[in-house]
């Protein structure tokens, strides 16, 4: 079982991270976010899980124990995959899941690419009771707002919309974000990628 991987990061891009250790370069499925937070060229340390199936070795990362508990949960529901699970994560982070199985409402996990209305439902009711974790909350910050929205465009082309709806995309969500989210690069990525889901044909 491969638990973690400290080494140097090679590539980050899209939902693909690559990082070398010893020589060996171990490719891991990460979200968008966390993609974006990596120094090609620096360090990381990256909490895994290694998904081993039949014909496939597949290791999935993510920045700290609470969102690889999470990943943990999600795959315990039925009919939520890894990938899905990932999925999950790139969109809602750990506190906004938690408080929507403390509410009982699915509306955030049907907002998730490839998790419909039965599933989402499933999930708050798999994940009710097994959640202690306490939310974490954004700090506030100074205003970086042109360059949050530069590194959310970026994200947005690395997954596959052209520059102009990535763009525009990032820039409404540095507007929709609370005052306490518009620093928070991860926050705001959400909000961009609940936008651009329904539109994701017209990429």
């Amino acid at each position: 079982m491969i638990s973690s991987l400290r080494g140097t990061v090679l590539t980050a891009a899209g939902t693909t991270a690559v990082v070398e250790v010893h020589g060996i370069g171990y490719s891991v499925q990460v979200t968008p976010a966390h993609a974006l937070s990596l120094r090609v060229g620096g360090e990381a340390m990256i909490r895994t899980v290694l998904i081993v199936r039949e014909d496939d070795l597949s290791l999935f990362g993510f920045e700290d124990a609470e969102r690889l508990e999470m990943f943990d949960l999600l795959r315990g529901v039925t009919g939520v995959g890894p990938r899905s699970a990932l999925g999950v994560l790139a969109t809602l982070d750990p506190d906004e899941i938690a408080d929507a199985v403390r509410a009982e409402d699915d509306a955030p996990f049907r907002r998730v690419s490839g998790i419909g209305p039965k599933t989402a439902k499933l999930i708050v009711v798999s994940l009710t009771g097994k959640i202690t974790a306490a939310p974490r909350r954004a700090a506030p910050g100074v205003d970086t707002r042109l360059t949050v929205a530069d590194s959310v465009a970026q994200a947005l082309q690395g997954l596959g919309w052209n520059e102009r709806t990535a763009v525009q995309a990032a820039a409404e969500a540095v507007e929709a974000a609370a005052d306490t989210d518009r620093t928070d690069v991860q926050a705001v990525l959400r909000l961009a990628l609940a936008e651009l889901g329904p539109r994701a044909a017209a990429r």
